[in-house]
């Protein structure tokens, strides 16, 4: 009957726990692959399907015929391409700071790269920016005005914001598009490239491409087919790995926090549904139990003269016994039995007559546990030598009798 509940338990486990899986892992992938129902993101991304996403961009221009890449790394990654067929894309960068890349982002303009940039942080990543508010405030889209005949005017009238607007007015720099006295779309030289900047990177996000003004301006500023157009999603926070892109978020507190539930939970089931076993104990009538038993009861009671009384007995009884020493003797004095003792067995050990008299008086002289055991061990030497002297004597008139080795 046992033995059908913890089964039945086992199983109802394995079940929950199942389910709990199953969960998790559509919550998860819920979580990483369902669409955005709320379209809130302004960041122009190629990664991006919102209204204000570039994936639209991303995805044309490849189809048109030009070679398109992301940069998920610094500006200095710049050097792998070939500046005079290659197009930047900085569409709106982050507020973030990116002063190591300016020297790499003019270098590439001076080896005759193309650079089209939009917004205010972008344009601070080129040589000689010039930007200040516009000089009047937009409540609404503006519908710029062509400015000249080039193929950025020639686009047409664009819907653009101005959050920004160029303010450098000189012979280097040409006016494409105009919103009233505020110029949106400018470009100029710099070294053997070119840099265009929008005011806002409307036109070419995925709201944007549906007007064919915007989708005109776009192409116009990427140059022709069969070129290389490169979209900087370094600046919106992308990086090479994994690990690198999550850094700054909580996804690391995230996994610690997760990696010490996972290990409450190890700690909490994991030896309740393990093999159980018995505890390893001593059985109760074990000699070595009773041995500390009983030290642990003369140690309370500090009992040291029993200790030493039992010494005394054994080596009066083997003196009896083994030594032939007659019992009326060895109830005399220390010093009678040492005569007697050095007579017969010619043991004249130092200390022999004095360890008898220290153990017969131990039982009023209350000795501390040190001393009753140094007592104790010497007289066991006493009784060890003269077992030694005995056999020695013994092989002497029997030299043909094998004996045991005298101990130490």
């Amino acid at each position: 009957m046992k033995q059908k509940l913890v089964g039945s338990m086992g199983k109802d486990a394995r079940i929950l726990a199942g389910v709990t899986l199953a969960v998790l892992l559509i919550i998860i992938a819920g979580a990483f692959f369902a669409p955005a129902r709320v379209d809130t993101d302004p960041t122009p991304t190629t990664y991006s399907s919102g209204s204000a996403g570039a994936k639209g961009a991303y995805l044309l221009l490849a189809q048109l015929g030009y070679r398109t890449e992301r940069l998920a790394e610094s500006a200095d990654a710049l050097d792998r391409f070939d500046p005079a067929h290659t197009t930047l894309i900085l569409a709106d960068a982050g507020d973030q700071d990116y002063r190591k890349d300016l020297a790499p982002i003019a270098a590439f303009l001076d080896r005759g790269g193309h650079i089209l940039a939009t917004g205010t942080v972008s344009a601070m990543l080129l040589p000689e920016p010039h930007i200040a508010q516009p000089n009047r405030m937009y409540t609404a889209l503006c519908y710029t005005t062509p400015q000249g005949l080039s193929p950025l005017a020639r686009a047409g009238r664009i819907a653009t914001d101005v959050p920004v607007r160029w303010s450098a007015i000189d012979a280097n720099t040409r006016i494409d598009q105009a919103c009233g006295d505020d110029a949106v779309v400018v470009r100029y030289r710099v070294g053997k490239g070119e840099v265009i900047w929008w005011s806002s990177a409307r036109p070419l996000s995925n709201r944007g491409l549906k007007e064919d003004s915007s989708l005109k301006l776009l192409l116009a500023s990427v140059g022709k087919p069969g070129s290389t157009v490169v979209f900087d999603e370094y600046i919106h926070g992308a990086r090479r790995d994994l690990w690198a892109t999550a850094a700054g978020t909580p996804v690391f507190a995230m996994g610690w926090q997760l990696a010490v539930v996972a290990l409450l939970l190890v700690l909490s089931f994991g030896r309740r549904n393990g093999p159980i076993r018995a505890i390893v104990s001593s059985p109760r009538t074990s000699p070595l139990e009773f041995a500390e038993s009983m030290g642990d009861l003369y140690r309370k009671a500090g009992a040291v003269d029993v200790a030493t009384g039992c010494a005394e007995r054994r080596l009066l009884h083997f003196l009896e016994t083994q030594g032939g020493i007659h019992r009326a003797t060895l109830r005399s004095t220390p010093e009678a039995i040492a005569s007697a003792v050095a007579e017969r067995f010619r043991y004249r050990a130092v200390g022999f007559s004095e360890d008898l008299k220290a153990a017969r008086e131990a039982e009023f002289n209350k000795l501390g546990p040190k001393s009753a055991l140094e007592l104790v061990q010497r007289i066991d030497r006493h009784i060890a030598n003269l077992t030694a002297l005995m056999r020695n004597s013994q092989r002497e008139r029997n030299p043909e009798q094998p004996h045991g080795e005298p101990r130490d």
